[in-house]
């Protein structure tokens, strides 16, 4: 089995914890949930790789290699035009990679993949340090994507690309022709361009990851039965919600009586922060949806689905409307309600899909899929 795939499912319990004495009314389901369909199940998992995963991937891959064309157009003449082209090109691959991101198992995990195309949260900054050290020094090594990929993970992605084009010195950008920064710019795109082209021609290998998905079984090396595949798929769903709260606004912002670091908010430079977290709590309801995952529950219990809806779509239009300064946004009373708003929704939206709905399928009763991950 997939050591990742390994590790997660170890994380998981095998069993149902139907009742359990000491646990909250609510965390108990009255009556045993039916076994699950397998034909179900494997209709499920197909619906999941090849109407969320594998498209994701290959929009991914698509606007990176659209991004890597820009910044080589804004290398070759420079201009405000180029450059605002530029940063329109960084803005779609950061929105197609925060619609995939949520996929945090398989082959996205091995060979450092995830970590080259984000290094977030770098909380001692060794990002920035690594960008700014290339920059000072014009190490050309950074220049072309081939010798990119060898260097520092933590400088090879979408948060050291948003410093070239909004950090420090970014309107050197509009001046001299083939500038360094530039060139390291277009090494990031083009670097983010071929991970994404090894993800997808991963996912779209006929005997490969694809099928250990879809075809759960005895002879799988990654899923051994239709539940394992199952708790798998919950478990994406589970994590991306944790990880929206833990590690996408807690970061930075862990409510009002407590310090905030706004500078250390993903994407701040570019305004980019709460438009990807909005994306990755829609990605969370897309693949709920396109994986068809209601289709597992009872009927009776089916309302979950909109329950989750409910959530997901006021937190996605709330952090539309937080003002995009994260700064100018922790500072003011009514914008700062919101992101509390996006914390409070975010820990019922983790409940909702892993107590209740995971709950009602049988596969967790007040179980946190990321406990002992």
């Amino acid at each position: 089995m997939d050591i990742s795939m390994r590790k997660l499912l170890a994380s998981l319990p095998l069993t149902i914890l139907l009742f359990v004495s000491t646990a909250k009314a609510q965390d108990v389901e009255l009556m045993p949930p039916p076994p699950l369909d397998p034909v179900k199940v494997r209709a499920t998992m197909e619906k999941a790789v090849d109407g969320f995963i594998r498209p994701g991937y290959e929009t991914f891959r698509d606007k990176a290699r659209s991004l890597e064309s820009t910044m080589q157009a804004l290398c070759a003449d420079p201009s405000v035009n180029k450059m605002n082209d530029a940063k329109k090109g960084f803005a779609d691959t950061v929105d197609a990679w925060s619609h995939i991101e949520i996929v945090r198992v398989g082959p996205v995990i091995e060979q450092n993949r995830f970590e080259r195309i984000l290094y977030y949260p770098d909380k001692k900054g060794l990002g920035l340090k690594q960008v700014q050290r290339y920059l000072a020094e014009k190490d050309e090594s950074v220049t072309t994507a081939e010798g990119l990929k060898t260097k520092s993970v933590a400088a090879q992605g979408l948060g050291a690309l948003e410093f070239v084009l909004y950090g420090t010195g970014a309107e050197a950008l509009t001046g001299q022709k083939n500038d360094f920064r530039c060139r390291y710019g277009a090494a990031i795109a083009g670097n983010l361009a071929n991970i994404g082209n090894e993800l997808v021609t991963i996912w779209t290998a006929p005997d490969g990851t694809a099928k250990n998905w879809k075809e759960p079984g005895p002879d799988n090396p990654v899923f051994r039965d239709e539940r394992e595949a199952l708790v798998a798929l919950l478990g994406v769903l589970v994590h991306a919600s944790e990880a929206i709260r833990d590690q996408r606004i807690e970061t930075f912002y862990k409510g009002p009586d407590n310090v905030k670091f706004p500078r250390t908010a993903i994407y701040w430079r570019s305004g980019l922060t709460w438009k990807s977290i909005g994306d990755n709590i829609a990605a969370v309801q897309d693949l709920l949806h396109t994986a068809h995952m209601g289709d597992l529950l009872p009927p009776d219990q089916r309302s979950i689905i909109g329950s989750i809806d409910f959530i997901a779509k006021s937190m996605v239009r709330v952090s539309g409307t937080i003002n995009p300064d994260v700064e100018k946004a922790l500072a003011d009373d009514k914008e700062r309600a919101k992101v509390d708003y996006l914390l409070l929704n975010g820990k019922d939206l983790i409940y909702r899909i892993n107590d209740q709905y995971g709950g009602a399928i049988g596969l967790s009763s007040g179980f946190s899929f990321s406990d002992g991950d």
